[in-house]
């Protein structure tokens, strides 16, 4: 069974095309989600961080995988970080690609892009059933405030 899959980039891979490679390959026709159009991204992000959050939100319904497409500012983009742990929360499988050695629209490669997961935590308190999200900024863990942590469930 195709598994669906969520695609979270910094959209300048977009508008370079590296992420439109991974897009438009025939193995990922028909089973992706998380491509929005420039127009309903835009509008989101002018009504407020809510709507962005769920138009996200409402990608990742019906997905079982959340793939990282990993340029050279990916790590550092807000709502990048927001779909990983968005996903983690989801409980989606996570793989990240890096997409620099793909050439561009100007037919160059660029060098490896530093690896988002890198920069995203999580910790568990002391009873062992509420996960706490991190992220690492300026040389420090900090709460991650973008998404509250989770209890998490008694298999």
């Amino acid at each position: 069974m195709a598994k669906r899959v969520f695609f979270s980039f910094h959209y300048k891979d977009v508008i370079e095309f590296r992420a439109n490679v991974v897009r438009n390959h025939k193995l990922t026709k028909d089973k992706s989600a998380g491509y929005f159009d420039a127009s309903i991204w835009e509008t989101a992000q002018k009504t407020s961080d809510i709507a962005l959050k769920r138009l996200i939100n409402g990608d990742l319904k019906n997905t079982s995988v959340t793939c990282v497409l990993i340029g050279s500012d990916t790590f550092n983009r807000r709502w990048v970080d927001y779909e990983i742990m968005s996903s983690l929360k989801k409980g989606n499988d996570l793989l990240g690609i890096h997409i620099n050695g793909i050439k561009g629209k100007d037919g160059k490669t660029k060098n490896k892009g530093n690896n988002p997961f890198y920069y995203l935590g999580y910790s568990f308190d002391k009873s062992g059933k509420k996960i706490n999200l991190h992220n690492f900024i300026q040389g420090k863990w900090t709460k991650y405030s973008d998404l509250e942590g989770w209890t998490v469930e008694e298999v």
